[in-house]
């Protein structure tokens, strides 16, 4: 019986242990319950239009122009950004290419998903995609890693036939990210999330005269996390105590209850 209620405890511990991994495993959740987001988009860095993680913004453009919008990221998360380009009734083929920088503006490459396509004359729309590499809550300065604050995406044609310049175009783009958990989890952080983006939302004040620039104003739900908090210090925990229920139990299999004592010698 003292075998089995320590194993049984045991069980218990780690099924404990492993609720919270199990929900840091699950997609951010959106930042507004119907995702609508910006109607517009910046064309260029500076002017970036901000979006929340699970938003999706839309804008109208012509083919050739740059489009600008910026999104925060949290260490231990893997950003997917998704583009949709909806396109004119008549067309050349066009080919449109998703771009997404970190804070320091350093192009990052994608893992997974169509980066570049190709859409067909006469095509209605071409869908992009960008899975990133998960977010790192410190790295050697050397490093190209992605690190947590403000990432850009950039939407462009590439290549445009002459004829196809300025034609009208309508794009979407939503960003979402999945928590990568303790697997990803390194021991260091940043002093600060790496956020230069500047807003492209400052107001006027009373006199009618622009604000000051400042920098990006998004941050993740539940704030700038740096990597200080991960499910492996769930999974350690559980280890040790697994540890000590089994030196428990070992103990109690060996010690041997009821069996005899030992008779002296010359008894």
């Amino acid at each position: 019986m003292g075998t089995a209620r320590v194993l049984g405890a045991a069980l218990i511990a780690l099924g404990l242990a492993a609720g919270p991994a199990a929900a840091d495993s699950s997609p951010s959740p959106s930042a507004s319950q119907d995702g609508r987001g910006p109607t517009r988009a910046g064309t260029s860095f500076r002017t970036a239009t901000e979006i929340e993680q699970g938003q999706r913004a839309t804008a109208t453009a012509s083919t050739g122009d740059y489009l600008y919008w910026s999104f925060p990221a949290d260490a231990g998360q893997r950003p997917t950004v998704r583009a949709t380009v909806k396109l004119p009734g008549r067309h050349a083929a066009q080919t449109w290419q998703l771009d997404v920088y970190d804070g320091l503006r350093r192009r990052q490459a994608c893992q997974y998903g169509a980066q570049t396509r190709t859409a067909a004359p006469g095509a209605s729309s071409v869908e992009l995609a960008c899975v990133l590499r998960t977010v790192r809550a410190w790295s050697e300065p050397w490093a190209d890693d992605p690190l947590p604050g403000t990432y850009y995406v950039r939407l462009t044609a590439v290549g445009l036939p002459a004829a196809d310049r300025g034609l009208p175009v309508g794009a979407g783009v939503r960003a979402d990210s999945a928590d990568a958990g303790g697997a990803a989890a390194v021991d260091g952080s940043l002093a600060a999330p790496l956020v230069p983006g500047v807003a492209a939302k400052s107001v006027q004040d009373e006199g009618g005269s622009p604000d000051p620039a400042v920098l990006s104003s998004l941050e993740p739900a539940d704030g700038w996390t740096s990597g200080w908090w991960s499910d492996r210090w769930v999974w350690t925990a559980a280890g040790g105590l697994l540890a000590a229920l089994a030196g428990i139990g070992g103990y109690a299999l060996t010690r041997g209850a009821g069996r005899p004592g030992r008779v002296p010698p010359g008894a």
